[in-house]
């Protein structure tokens, strides 16, 4: 290997004590292939194989607490039969050698109607025009409850830790949201109270950690940082977020970006990168996991020498590339892939139903995601 690459295998003490072999993490990919369960299925089960072996972390794609939270094929962390299929999860990564994060999420107002088992479709507020009803003050302390629960299952598993998903647009987002909490009670009104859910979630998931006296179990933060829209987020209410986050007991924060340099759009300096300024604002209290089209090894690591994340999450690369580390340990740096290819794809393991994102145009893989 050559010798600019060795700082992203140096490893990481997180603040638990638990020591990550070195800075690449698998991102939360999301490839829509699950069993009516949330059960691995085989072409699942060979995407993964040996897919991120030498990685340091893997973070296993958007899991759901509820039956009333499920936007797609993935999988389930909310009744005691989901069990089997959460240490099939851990054993695959524990397998490649790598530690075991599992992202909790709800989907909210992107509920799928057909597969949330005669929920009604549940948000923050009334959104009438979408067919979304507000959550009662009862139903969002289920929801944390489920969160809790889910965690408890992670930890029976064998995981490694849990992330909690408050990126992408979903539930945790929605509250944080001034374009969908208009409550006006504990739960929003202000910038502050619309923190209070997130807040919630993490103080369960603590307690659930220390019920089973696992302070060595991980917990992290995802976000996004701005939203569109007049009353969409901005970069003045994620650094507020994160003076919140920092003070909580997790062990890492996450940021959900599609460029690792995009620039500041609202509520900060426009000339500033996103990465940068919340890199600057968490000021070393919490180690910052950064993304962003880091596809290739040296974009990676031009990533990581600009010191604004502590880990890098790798997604497209990973789908593309299913031996990424040992390409960049051995010196196999030109075989490495950023752009799909027909003449190779048996070399890729995709699901079904990445294939048929693939087939179907507009994007590379428009039936595959980070989440």
């Amino acid at each position: 290997m050559k010798d600019k690459y060795q700082k992203l295998f140096d490893s990481y003490t997180l603040n638990n004590g638990v020591e990550i072999k070195n800075r690449l993490v698998v991102a939360p990919l999301t490839v829509y292939d699950s069993g009516p369960d949330g059960e691995l299925t085989d072409s699942a089960r060979t995407f993964w194989k040996d897919r991120f072996k030498g990685f340091g972390m893997w973070i296993i794609p958007f899991t759901n607490v509820h039956p009333s939270g499920i936007g797609f094929e993935s999988p389930n962390a909310f009744h005691e039969e989901n069990l089997p299929t959460l240490k099939e999860y851990a054993d695959i990564s524990h397998e490649q050698g790598a530690k075991a994060v599992i992202q909790l999420a709800h989907s909210g107002i992107r509920s799928d109607t057909s597969m949330n088992q005669g929920y009604d479709l549940l948000g923050p507020s009334d959104l009438p025009y979408m067919g979304v009803r507000g959550m009662t003050d009862e139903e969002v302390r289920e929801i944390i409850h489920s969160f809790a629960y889910a965690t408890e299952l992670a930890i029976r598993a064998g995981l490694d830790g849990v992330e909690i998903h408050g990126a992408n647009g979903w539930l945790v987002q929605q509250f944080v949201s001034a374009t969908y909490n208009k409550r006006t009670d504990h739960w929003g009104g202000s910038m502050e109270k619309r923190f209070n859910f997130p807040m919630a979630i993490i103080d369960a998931i603590d307690e659930v950690r220390q019920k089973y006296h696992r302070p060595d179990f991980i917990v992290g933060y995802r976000f996004s940082p701005e939203e569109p829209g007049q009353e969409g987020l901005t970069m003045k209410e994620t650094l507020a977020l994160v003076d919140r986050l920092v003070e909580k007991p997790l062990q890492y924060i996450h940021i959900s970006l599609w460029n690792f340099y995009k620039k500041i759009r609202r509520g900060g300096s426009t000339k500033m990168t996103r990465m940068e300024a919340v890199h600057d604002r968490i000021a070393g209290r919490l180690p910052f996991i950064g993304v962003g089209d880091l596809f290739a090894e040296e974009k990676g690591l031009q990533a990581f020498n600009t010191g604004w994340a502590d880990f890098l999450a790798v997604g497209g690369a990973v789908e593309l590339n299913p031996h990424l580390v040992d390409q960049i340990k051995n010196d196999r740096e030109d075989e490495i892939q950023s752009e799909f290819d027909w003449n190779q794809m048996d070399s890729y393991r995709f699901t079904p139903s990445m294939l048929y994102g693939t087939l179907s145009g507009n994007a590379m893989f428009p039936k595959t995601k980070q989440e």
